[in-house]
C-alpha cells in the first residue's frame, strides 16, 4: 500500500505558497452586500470563483489550525441558504499562525483557490480555500454554528457517482447529490462544523496522530470490530478519518473495536491521506473494546505449517527483533517454514552498496531461540544493489526460515540474483534447476521490485515447492475519494505482469508433475478478489486459501478504515483437494496502535 513518509507532516493539507494574513479590528459591522460562503462553495466540487478575489466574506470562526504548513482557520456562515448541496463553511489559509479565535465573527477578503492535496498528479479532489486573506474581526465570543450530525441515517449507502466520461472520469463538475451519494454528502459539508457520536474505531491510532471511525456500525463488520473491504463495488460509506486541532499528547490511543463515546466535533477537512477528515476540537472519551492479539494453534506432527510474514523493513538497528520473535514463537506457534518479506540488508537504509542480510536474519533467528523457539536455518538470495525497490539503500528481499528438526531444504547450486530458475523433469518428478532460485529476474515486470524466491523443501519424504513473493506495491494508485471515479489503479499494470510470470512458473511445475504440491505465498499487495489474484489462480494452477475463511475474517491489513487482504497463501490443486488444509490469518498487528508491522502474518497447515 502507499507508504507514509516524514514529508507527510509538512503537507497534511496545504502547500505554503500564500502570503501571511493580516487582521484588522473594527467596531462597525462588515459590508452586507458581499459574496457568501455558499456562493463560493457552489453545488459542485470546484468553485465558480476559483482564481477570483472575493471581498468581505462573513463567517464565524469554527476552528483554528496553528501547526504545520497548513495553518489557517475555518469560518461558517450562520445564515445558510436552503440548498443542501452548498457548503456553508470554508478554510482560510493564512500560512502563519492565525490571530483569530473560535467564536470570532470575521469578514475575509482574499482569493478563492482550489488546492489539490498531493498535487494534481495524485488524482485527489481539491479543497476550496480563501488564500492571501485580509481578515476583519467584527466581534468576539459569538455562538459557533451548530455542528451537523453525521450518522448512519444521514450518510447515503451509495458511495459515489461515476465520473463524467467527457472529463476523463472526473466528478468535479457534477452537481452534488448529497442525499444519494456518500462522497457528495461529505463534500457538501466541506469546511463546515460537523460531529459524530459514539463511533467505533475501525483503524487504530497511527504515528501521524489520526484514526478512523465508522458512523455505520452494521456496515460490513468484522468479528473483531473493523469494517471489511470485500469488493470494488461495495465501498464502506461510513468511514471517516479523525484528526485533532489539539495537543498530540491528548489524542486517543485506540485499537480497532474501541469506541469514541460522546461527541467528536470539528471542521470537515479534505487531505491527501484519506480524503474527508473531521479535524476535531472536541474528541469523545475512549472506551476500550478489549481487543487481544490472536494466537494460532500448533501444527500436528503430520502437518506442515507454512507462514508468510511481512516484517516491515527489518534491519539490525531495529528494536523489534524480540517482538517479532515472540510473535513467531508464541502467536504463530513456530511454523515449519516462514517466508519473510522486507528483510533489509546488514546496514538498513544506508546506501553504500551493502546487499548481504546475514546479520539481519541471524539476529532474528537468535531472538527466536531466546523466545523459546527452534533454531531456524535460512536461505535467501542477495539482490543486485538498489534494484528491488523499497526503502532506498535497504535492499529488501524475501527470506525463507525453516526448522531443520521438522523439514529439510533441498540445496541445489546455481541460484543467484540474475539467473532465472527453471523446472526440469527427473525420474518423472518436477525439480527446480536451482534451489533457492529467482523467477525471471531479468524480466521488466520486476523492475524496481522484489523478485520471487523459489525453493524445494522435503517434509516426511515429500517434496513441497515454496515460492516467496512481494509483488509491486499500490503506490501511485488514486485514492478511494479521488476526483476520478472509479479511481485509477495504475500499479496493477506491473503487478499483473508479475502475477502472470508467477502463474506461468507454477504451471511449468504442474506440467511436469500434475500432483506437485506448490505453495505460493507472500505480500501480494492485492485483494483476494482482485485481477492480480485471478491471474495468479489462472487455469486452476493456484487458489487463494484465505477464501476458505468466513468472509468476516478475510483480512491481513487495515488501511483507511478498510480491513482488507494484501497477504496471501495460494495453493496448488493437490493441496486444495488432498488430505485437508487449515488456514489462519493471525491478527497481531494491523488492528493495533502499537503494531510492529502493518501486516498480519498468515499460516497454512496441511498434510503433504
Amino acid at each position: 500500500m502507499p507508504s507514509k513518509s516524514s514529508a507527510r507532516l509538512a503537507a497534511l493539507t496545504v502547500a505554503a505558497v500564500c502570503s501571511a494574513a493580516s487582521t484588522v479590528a473594527l467596531t462597525a459591522p462588515a459590508h452586507a452586500d458581499t459574496v457568501r460562503i455558499h456562493d463560493i462553495q457552489g453545488s459542485t466540487r470546484t468553485s465558480a470563483y476559483a482564481g477570483q478575489k472575493v471581498t468581505d466574506v462573513p463567517g464565524i470562526v469554527t476552528g483554528v489550525r496553528t501547526y504545520g504548513s497548513s495553518r489557517g482557520f475555518w469560518i461558517q456562515d450562520p445564515n445558510p441558504d436552503d440548498d443542501p448541496a452548498t457548503s456553508e463553511g470554508v478554510f482560510v489559509f493564512t500560512s502563519s499562525t492565525p490571530k483569530v479565535a473560535v467564536g470570532d465573527s470575521v469578514t475575509v477578503t482574499g482569493t478563492v483557490s482550489e488546492y489539490v492535496p498531493g498535487g494534481t498528479s495524485s488524482g485527489n479532489q481539491s479543497l476550496t480555500e480563501i488564500t492571501k486573506p485580509v481578515i476583519t474581526t467584527v466581534s468576539t465570543g459569538n455562538t459557533v454554528p451548530a455542528a451537523t450530525l453525521i450518522d448512519a441515517r444521514s450518510v447515503p449507502s451509495r458511495y459515489t457517482p461515476a465520473g463524467d466520461t467527457a472529463a476523463n472520469g472526473s466528478i468535479n463538475g457534477l452537481t452534488l447529490q448529497p442525499k444519494k451519494y456518500a462522497l457528495d454528502y461529505y463534500e457538501s459539508l466541506e469546511g463546515m462544523n460537523v460531529r459524530v457520536a459514539n463511533t467505533r474505531v475501525v483503524t487504530g491510532t497511527d504515528p501521524y496522530t489520526e484514526l478512523w471511525v465508522t458512523v455505520k456500525p452494521h456496515e460490513n463488520p468484522t468479528r473483531r470490530g473493523g469494517t471489511l473491504y470485500g469488493s470494488y463495488d461495495d465501498q464502506n460509506t461510513g468511514r471517516l478519518q479523525i484528526q485533532s486541532l489539539g495537543a498530540t499528547a491528548d489524542f486517543p490511543v485506540a485499537n480497532v473495536g474501541d469506541t469514541l463515546t460522546g461527541t467528536t466535533a470539528g471542521p470537515m477537512d479534505y487531505n491527501q491521506y484519506g480524503g474527508y477528515t473531521l479535524v476535531a476540537n472536541e474528541i469523545g472519551a475512549l472506551k476500550s473494546g478489549g481487543l487481544q492479539r490472536e494466537t494460532t494453534r500448533k501444527q500436528s506432527r503430520s502437518e506442515l505449517a507454512v507462514a508468510t510474514y511481512n516484517v516491515e523493513n527489518l534491519d539490525p538497528a531495529d528494536d523489534t527483533f524480540a517482538q517479532h520473535a515472540s510473535a513467531i514463537v508464541n502467536n504463530l506457534k513456530s511454523p515449519d517454514i516462514v517466508s519473510l518479506e522486507e528483510i533489509q540488508d546488514n546496514n538498513g537504509a544506508k546506501d553504500d552498496g551493502t546487499v548481504a542480510a546475514d546479520v539481519t536474519v541471524t539476529k532474528l533467528i537468535d531472538a527466536i531461540v531466546a523466545a523459546g523457539g527452534p533454531r531456524y536455518d535460512w536461505r535467501g538470495i542477495d539482490p543486485v544493489n538498489d534494484q528491488d525497490g523499497g526503502e532506498p539503500g535497504g535492499n529488501i528481499r524475501q527470506v525463507f526460515l525453516f526448522n531443520p528438526e521438522r523439514v529439510s531444504f533441498t540445496d541445489r547450486a546455481g541460484g543467484d540474483s540474475t539467473t532465472a530458475v527453471g523446472v526440469t523433469k527427473v525420474h518423472g518428478k518436477a525439480r527446480l534447476t536451482a534451489s533457492p532460485g529467482r523467477i525471471a529476474p531479468a524480466d521488466s515486470a520486476w523492475d524496481n521490485s522484489r523478485k520471487p524466491l523459489a525453493a524445494e523443501f522435503v517434509f516426511h519424504g515429500r517434496t513441497v515447492f515454496v515460492i516467496g513473493n512481494h509483488l509491486n506495491s499500490k503506490g501511485g494508485d488514486q485514492g478511494l475519494t479521488a476526483a476520478y471515479q472509479p479511481p485509477a489503479r495504475s500499479s496493477e499494470t506491473q503487478r499483473h505482469a508479475q502475477a502472470t510470470l508467477v502463474n506461468a512458473f507454477v504451471k511449468d511445475i504442474l506440467h511436469v508433475q500434475k500432483n506437485a504440491e506448490v505453495v505460493t505465498l507472500g505480500d501480494m499487495n492485492d485483494f483476494e478478489f482482485s485481477g492480480t489474484t485471478k491471474i495468479l489462480e489462472d487455469d486452476g494452477a493456484l487458489w487463494s486459501a484465505i477464501k476458505s475463511l468466513p468472509r468476516s475474517e478475510r483480512y491481513t491489513y487495515d488501511y483507511q478504515g478498510n480491513q482488507q487482504v494484501l497477504d496471501q497463501i495460494l495453493i496448488s490443486p493437490s493441496i486444495r483437494r488432498g488430505r485437508g488444509f487449515d488456514y489462519d490469518s493471525v491478527h497481531i498487528n494491523s488492528e493495533f496502535h502499537d503494531q510492529i508491522s502493518d501486516h498480519d502474518p498468515q499460516v497454512l497447515r496441511f498434510r503433504p
